[in-house]
């Protein structure tokens, strides 16, 4: 009996513990329930429903466990792993995440999360793994995690101030990753202290002093990155001294000092070495020829000197060298044609000479080989030219001579850019040119060509730039030149051509640059020349041509610079040149037109060189608009011009027969006429002056005006030395901008309204208070402004790399993928201030190229306000009778006259397509059946490659075309905000640096 009852209480004695055990864990379980729908909670938006529809709370008695990104113990059945990462979720963190006390790894990373990291997650005294990269996270950097943490990845937030010397603590960090945030401060010594640290990545920051060498004897250590960064002093002596499992240093983009210590030999598994852009001197070490796992050597722009050392030759595994911008000498070692793994070879911009080894025709697998702006001498060894992976070939500005092969065309199928310029090479462009499909730019000029340019060019049909200038090259331009859909860029100058001008130059729509000066062409200009509506410059100086000037020229609105001078030109200027408001040179001397200057010149407000010397003008010069800064060097040589004295022609004669009435004139009709318009003039001034008063006290929206003393109109005029045509910068709607410098030196940008233009003195005003109420990086800044009744003028701050509009459409200039990522990015930024970061919503109205100008660092200012809007608190959107320019407009903008911060998002995207494919949206090559927009629309994700420029070298654009789409949609509730846009280029550069680690 007495062991029944004690069986009967053991067993209710268990019964009842199982039963406090399941209690106790199912009351665990519902802590963790409770946190992770707090992190549900706290999401704003999940657009792929992943949280919405999986982690659901209507039923208390499923588990936790199963619900995605999920993981329990499998003892304890507590959440141990939570990994929410590349959902797409934007939120914040919840401080409940701390109650997850048996969590071992979280992973929120590529999301859109904001704000601070709660510091309740430092309850979790298990975890090991957090990463929390690629979102916009803010605050300073966590350091108070338990000391259990082996992997901390904080990478591509917007986190702040200094790297806290506490991170010490943290005894067994592994993996330290902090790139692409905006710490400051220097790098703290207690960092060596982390003994079992193996990644350390604090790329991408604003750090500043000298790298403490106590991280030099971390003997964990295999990855070290401070790319990008402002670090200065010297690398230690024994750098590799306690690091030998070190596979990569990452230094670039600094700037360190002294010499490359020879000790580097010692990291013998060291695979990626990245010094480029710093202050490096002193010689290229010998004993790197020891690092045999070496794959990437980047050296480049730098002051190192001496020779390139032959033990290079040893780096049997090295893919990338890179030694550009330095100042190299002596010659190319034979040796480096043992490297053939070798995909990149950068010699440029040194001084290398002698001839180039035969030996590099055994690197098989090189892509890319710049040799350019060196001392190079001797024939391109022919079998170079057999490398099939070819993709860039540069060897401009050397002394080189031989001839180019005759197959070149069949040998580089993937030959994209062949530069060869300022060489003394000779013989003909082989026709078998014509079968590299993929070439997009050939830049021979100033060579010793001969014999005729062959008509496959034609076959071309990525072709941008084609530079055959300063050659010896004969006969006709081919016909089949005009198949050059794409090109961009045309210069045929200075050679011994003949014939007419073919008329199937009129299919060369993208055409911006028209050269063929200095040759021997006859016959007529064709009419079809007035075609070529993307055109910037034509120049057909110094040739024989003919006939008239076509009228069709005077449609080219876009074209800036004409010289049609030393020709056999006859005929009158036409009047339909008064049209090409964009014109800024125009040259017609030493021809034989006839007639008048035509007065609808005096339009050309943009006009500052103008040259019509030498021909057998008459009539009277005309005195307005752009004429009244021309001298007499302009009109000399002509038969009869006449006009005002200074430009040193007989008055002409209807001045001398006013002259003789003049008496009569003044008393019968000046003098009453004169007392009528004062009367007039001060009954006007009386009847503003009333209306002004009356208005003032109930007009809240008044511009403000500038508390900055004002600059005199005579310091501008001195300033920009009288706004002669060498200072003009740029013309808008509503005024021209001229480069002045001041009084104490400092150099400005004027911006002088045209007060005869409608709406000039409203947008005066806009101006004024845009610039006087807001400030940000990327907005461009006033100085001063000039205002009187007659005249009105800003004084900003001066951007002496011109506007984006000039880099992304010039051939001489040139945006590689991380500049441009950079560009748009600061855009963004200037538009999410006026969108959100100023007391009063600002709508800009008008963002394109034009109006986003660049400073001497790149960096990006939006400007121009003329027709920008102001939103009141409770506005979403306004109405206004101002457009903006078309291709860059929303539909809701250009239809109905709304606008609204999604019409700013809409040309963002524009803008964005546009930056990264090289295409204007008003290219002719859309025609009227498609657009940019369904261009791009058409062609990803499938055929993004065929849209990118071509020029960037880069195939993973998609995200951005993506991006750009997601800004243009036809709906403005649709479309992202402005901050989504910047968190979304954010990341797309970090994955874009992360991928270019050696750059």
């Amino acid at each position: 009996m007495d062991q029944t009852y004690s069986a009967l209480v053991f067993m209710n004695g268990l019964l009842l513990m199982i039963t406090y055990c399941l209690a106790i864990q199912q009351t665990n379980l519902d802590t963790d329930r409770s946190a992770l729908l707090a992190l549900k909670n706290h999401i704003t938006s999940d657009p792929h429903q992943i949280l919405s529809k999986n982690w659901s709370s209507s039923s208390p008695s499923s588990s936790v466990c199963g619900w995605i990104g999920v993981q329990c113990g499998s003892l304890h059945r507590r959440v141990s792993v939570l990994n929410v990462s590349d959902m797409g979720l934007t939120g914040t963190i919840p401080p409940h995440l701390g109650n997850l006390s048996f969590l071992v790894s979280l992973d929120m990373s590529r999301n859109y999360f904001h704000g601070n990291v709660p510091q309740e997650l430092s309850q979790l005294r298990r975890l090991r793994s957090v990463g929390l990269g690629y979102n916009n996270l803010t605050g300073n950097i966590p350091t108070w995690f338990g000391p259990e943490l082996q992997v901390l990845t904080l990478h591509y937030n917007a986190f702040s101030g200094i790297i806290p010397s506490s991170i010490s603590n943290l005894t067994n960090l592994e993996i330290f990753v902090v790139q692409g945030n905006s710490l400051t401060g220097k790098i703290p010594e207690e960092i060596g202290n982390l003994n079992r640290l193996t990644n350390l990545n604090l790329q991408s920051n604003f750090l500043v002093g000298s790298i403490p060498f106590s991280i030099f004897n971390i003997s964990s250590l295999q990855s070290f990155a401070l790319t990008y960064n402002n670090l200065t002093g010297r690398l230690p002596d024994d750098i590799c001294l306690n690091l030998p499992n070190l596979g990569g240093i990452y230094f670039s983009f600094n700037q360190l000092s002294g010499t490359i210590p020879p000790s580097v030999s010692r990291c013998s598994q060291l695979q990626i070495l990245s010094l480029s852009y710093n202050n490096f001197s002193g010689f290229i070490p010998k004993e790197l020829g020891n690092l045999e796992m070496l794959e990437s050597l980047t050296l480049g722009s730098n002051n190192l000197q001496g020779v390139i050392p032959r033990e290079i030759g040893n780096l049997y595994n090295l893919q990338r060298f890179r030694i550009e911008q330095n100042r190299i000498s002596g010659s190319i070692p034979k040796e480096i044609g043992n490297l053939t793994m070798l995909t990149s070879l950068y010699l440029a911009s040194n001084h290398l000479t002698g001839p180039i080894p035969e030996e590099l025709c055994n690197l098989q697998n090189l892509e890319y080989i710049f040799a350019g702006q060196n001392g190079l001498n001797g024939a391109i060894p022919i079998g170079i030219f057999n490398i099939s992976t070819l993709v860039v070939m540069e060897f401009e500005l050397n002394n080189l001579t031989g001839y180019l092969p005759s197959n070149i065309g069949y040998q580089l199928p993937n030959l994209q850019v062949l530069q060869l310029e300022e060489n003394n090479i000779h013989g003909v462009l082989p026709p078998s040119i014509g079968n590299c499909s993929k070439l997009f730019s050939l830049a021979i000029s100033a060579n010793q060509f001969t014999g005729t340019i062959p008509n496959t060019l034609g076959n071309l049909e990525f072709l941008q730039e084609l530079s055959l200038a300063s050659n010896y090259f004969t006969s006709l331009i081919p016909s089949s030149v005009g198949n050059l859909s794409g090109l961009l860029s045309l210069h045929l100058d200075d050679n011994q051509l003949t014939g007419a001008i073919p008329s199937t130059i009129q299919e060369l729509q993208n055409l911006m640059v028209f050269n063929l000066a200095s040759n021997s062409f006859n016959g007529s200009l064709p009419p079809e020349i007035g075609n070529l509506k993307s055109t910037i410059s034509i120049d057909l100086s110094m040739n024989h041509i003919s006939g008239v000037i076509p009228s069709t020229l005077g449609g080219l609105q876009n074209l800036q610079n004409l010289s049609l001078a030393n020709n056999l030109l006859e005929g009158s200027i036409p009047e339909s040149f008064g049209k090409m408001f964009s014109l800024t040179s125009l040259n017609l001397s030493h021809n034989n037109l006839s007639g008048l200057i035509p007065k609808s010149l005096e339009k050309l407000l943009s006009l500052h060189v103008f040259d019509v010397s030498s021909n057998h003008l008459i009539g009277e010069i005309p005195s307005g608009g752009p004429f009244r800064n021309f001298t007499s060097r302009a009109f000399i040589n002509n038969d009869g011009l006449c006009g005002e004295p200074k430009f040193q022609v007989p008055l002409c004669k209807i001045i001398k027969k006013h002259r003789i009435h003049g008496k009569k004139l003044l008393s019968l009709i000046l003098i009453p006429l004169v007392i009528v318009v004062l009367v007039m003039v001060a009954l006007a001034y009386i009847f503003l002056r009333y209306r002004r008063n009356r208005k003032v006290p109930s007009a809240p929206d008044l511009p403000v005006v500038l508390t900055k003393e004002r600059i005199s109109y005579y310091e501008l005029l001195q300033a920009t030395n009288r706004y002669s045509e060498s200072n003009l910068l740029g013309s808008g709607s509503f005024g021209s901008v001229y480069k002045g410098t001041l009084k104490d030196g400092k150099v400005v940008a004027v911006k002088v309204f045209n007060l005869q233009l409608e709406n000039s003195l409203k947008s005066f005003d806009v101006e004024c208070e845009m610039f006087c109420n807001l400030r940000h990086r990327n907005l461009v800044k006033i100085i001063s402004s000039c205002s009187n009744q007659d005249f009105k003028a800003l004084v900003l701050e001066y951007m002496p790399n011109g506007s984006l509009e000039t880099w992304l459409h010039s051939d001489h200039l040139f945006l590689n993928m991380l500049q441009r990522l950079n560009i748009m990015i600061d855009v963004a930024c200037a538009l999410r201030y006026l969108h959100e970061g100023y007391s009063t919503n600002v709508i800009h109205c008008d963002l394109k190229p034009s109006n986003i100008l660049i400073d001497e660092d790149l960096v990006a200012h939006v400007s121009d306000f003329g027709i920008a809007k102001f939103l009141g608190k409770d506005e979403s959107m306004a109405l206004t009778k101002t457009f903006a320019t078309v291709g860059y407009i929303a539909p809701e903008y250009g239809r109905e006259g709304l606008v609204s911060k999604a019409c700013d998002v809409f040309s963002y995207g524009i803008l964005l397509m546009e930056v990264f494919t090289g295409r204007e949206p008003s290219d002719d090559m859309f025609g009227e059946s498609k657009s940019l927009k369904s261009w791009i629309s058409d062609s990803t994700p499938n055929s993004i490659a065929e849209v990118i420029d071509t020029k960037l070298f880069e195939e993973d654009d998609e995200l951005i075309m993506e991006l750009a789409l997601n800004c243009v949609l036809e709906s403005p509730k649709e479309r992202l905000s402005i901050s989504a846009a910047v968190d979304s280029l954010e990341k797309i550069k970090g994955r874009y640096v992360a991928s270019h680690r050696s750059p």
